[in-house]
């Protein structure tokens, strides 16, 4: 089965794991091109407050009744669960929904708006059925007939800016966006543009990101980290530099996030 997501941008998994079940789902073929996976995310708690890493990606997410569009966001996103209940949602590939929006999609970055107020079909039909189902498949059928209602047209152009931002993931090399723009055959700026318009961020802010998202896995393997060492290789100028950044992301400083029970 092939990894979707990255899972690592759980903030501390172990007590998430308390808390909620997280159920990843192929998307209909027919979506490939710009759904990379369902989530459905269930819960019974009291009450549970989850920090997630936002990641540069677009969600359409089932919730409150409505179809939300939730734009890349560069501050960190919390939820606070209570009681028994469950949220669906569509992640798209990075180069995704452009196709689905038909403009930039920078646009809409660190914004969450309804899918009739920004695509201008009525998302609630669609909410509804989410929000009255217990089995993944009606839930994800819902969304799914909403996202084809839309008639997204096949985009090469975002097939390889999702292609760009995948080569970023899995090589931890990549640490500048002057690198990634050498790799694509672009210059710096017209690489900025393009994931301006199609990411809704720029490379700079995405390989920092995934950068960020390889020190949390080290975090959550459990295993002894030379945080010095890891910092140099992934790119930051010293320890001191990845211990801001991965302070200013998750909001704990690395070595002190993995040893937090929850964590680990």
């Amino acid at each position: 089965m092939r990894k979707v997501g990255r899972p690592e941008a759980i903030v501390r998994p172990k007590a998430g794991e308390r808390a909620f079940d997280v159920e990843r789902i192929a998307p209909d073929p027919r979506l490939a091109e710009f759904v990379d996976y369902h989530w459905l995310v269930r819960w019974r708690v009291t009450e549970h407050r989850q920090q997630v890493v936002p990641q540069p990606r677009v969600h359409l997410a089932g919730e409150h009744g409505r179809l939300l569009v939730h734009g890349v966001s560069r501050e960190p996103f919390f939820r606070t669960l209570t009681g028994t209940g469950h949220v669906l949602g569509a992640a798209f590939h990075p180069g995704g929904f452009r196709a689905v929006l038909r403009s930039s999609v920078a646009s809409i970055a660190g914004t969450v708006r309804p899918g009739l107020d920004l695509l201008g079909r009525d998302d609630r039909p669609a909410a509804e059925r989410i929000a009255a189902s217990e089995a993944s498949e009606p839930m994800v059928r819902a969304v799914e007939d909403y996202l084809l209602s839309l008639s997204p047209e096949p985009d090469p152009t975002g097939r390889g800016v999702t292609d760009l931002v995948g080569e970023v993931q899995r090589r931890s090399g990549i640490v500048r966006a002057e690198q990634l723009a050498r790799h694509a055959g672009l210059t710096l700026r017209s690489l900025q543009r393009l994931f301006s318009e199609y990411v809704g961020v720029g490379p700079k802010w995405v390989i920092q990101r995934s950068r960020i998202l390889d020190a949390t896995a080290a975090a959550h393997s459990g295993e002894a980290v030379d945080w010095a060492a890891l910092a140099d290789r992934l790119g930051f100028s010293d320890q001191a530099h990845l211990t801001r950044v991965f302070t200013q992301v998750v909001g704990t400083p690395p070595a002190m996030y993995q040893r937090d029970p929850g964590t680990t």
